[in-house]
């Protein structure tokens, strides 16, 4: 079967490292994916044209150039299924992809499509879905608010859950210089993500546990204003910013609990990497990351409203070893059951085959 997926880019980050992986997996299946890229070929591109796959970048930064470019790609390199990762993609490529003639046609939302709404974007968004066969939300969460929206067909509504590769468990001698219980965030450092929460609760916490750590891994807008005030509130100390890793392993190897504060989140492949290495979590009741921090057992959620929540979170996990060694066992053993890679791909590899156009296609 041949795949394309399309992306707006493949710089770092939660979908496209989703894409990365998904990919690997379909190929070692016998699979011929790709991956086109509205906008920059990114790092994670760059990984992946040296692994052998066709990664084609800046197709068309504006609608109608993108439309007329996906339309010839699509006609020329005939995909069997055409993946579209969010609203962008959807937007530009999937009207190519349906007068293209391709089988079938995916949109997945990987963001929590959260109010307030975008309703320009979720008008384009919605003419556009009626070219595609199925709309996936990564998460309840997602599915539920896309219902809620009303724009797309009920019927062609599924939730996929995210899933992840299972990190390899970093060697002692591989982790980074640790002292004291260590709280571990991976992820983007941007607005959304709400990292004031987290460095006031966790000055609050550290205010009761000295020896409490906490390392910050990526990189964005906020980091310098982020450093600016762990000065402020006298933690630089305790406070490590790792910047951007291209390997995560050795950081949630060596941590004690991961720790995320995001104001909107769907469903993090960070936090799904966590649980593949029994790591136990706190974050903010939002989306699907606590959606399946609860469904897991795996850990606790805090209010987005009320700080203290959060502090006390901090306090809760650090002090109780039993409680925290039940929460790693639940992460584990629900990312095997659930949200393993294999059986993200072995769903979406379902609903490709689950169109009118593919199943006409397979009786031929």
């Amino acid at each position: 079967m041949k795949i394309a997926h399309v992306v707006d880019s493949m710089e770092m980050g939660g979908a496209e490292t989703l894409v990365s992986q998904m990919s690997g997996l379909q190929r070692e299946a016998g699979h011929n994916p790709c991956v086109y890229a509205i906008a920059d070929l990114g790092t994670l591109g760059e990984k992946m044209r040296a692994e052998g796959f066709s990664v084609q970048s800046n197709v068309g930064r504006k609608l109608t150039d993108s439309t007329r470019n996906f339309y010839h790609l699509f006609r020329n390199s005939r995909p069997d299924v055409v993946h579209l990762h969010n609203p962008t993609p959807t937007i530009y490529a999937a009207v190519a992809a349906r007068t293209a003639g391709v089988c079938s046609v995916i949109s997945t939302r990987h963001s929590l499509v959260a109010p307030p709404h975008n309703m320009r974007a979720e008008f384009k968004y919605a003419i556009a879905a009626r070219f595609c066969d199925w709309i996936t939300g990564i998460c309840e969460a997602t599915t539920e608010n896309l219902r809620n929206l009303n724009n797309v067909p009920a019927r062609k509504l599924v939730c996929v859950y995210n899933g992840a590769a299972p990190l390899r468990r970093a060697v002692k001698g591989g982790w980074p210089s640790k002292d004291g219980f260590t709280l571990v965030y991976v992820g983007r450092l941007e607005p959304v993500k709400n990292h004031t929460l987290l460095l006031k609760a966790f000055r609050d916490a550290h205010t009761s546990m000295p020896h409490l750590r906490l390392w910050m891994v990526g990189d964005g807008s906020e980091r310098k204003g982020l450093e600016k005030l762990t000065t402020e509130l006298a933690i630089a100390g305790q406070v490590t910013f790792w910047g951007q890793q291209h390997d995560v392993a050795p950081f949630l190897s060596a941590a004690d609990a991961f720790i995320m504060s995001s104001k909107s989140e769907g469903l993090p492949i960070s936090l799904l990497q966590a649980f593949s290495l029994g790591l136990p979590a706190i974050v903010t009741d939002v989306g699907g990351m606590a959606e399946v921090v609860k469904l897991a057992k795996a850990g606790i959620t805090a209010s987005l409203t009320e700080p203290a929540e959060m502090t006390a979170a901090i306090l809760r996990m650090a002090a109780n070893h039993l409680e925290r060694e039940q929460f790693a066992r639940n992460a584990e053993a629900t990312f095997n059951s659930r949200f393993s890679l294999q059986s993200m791909v072995n769903c979406y590899m379902k609903l490709y085959e689950n169109t009118s156009r593919a199943q006409r296609m397979a009786k031929k």
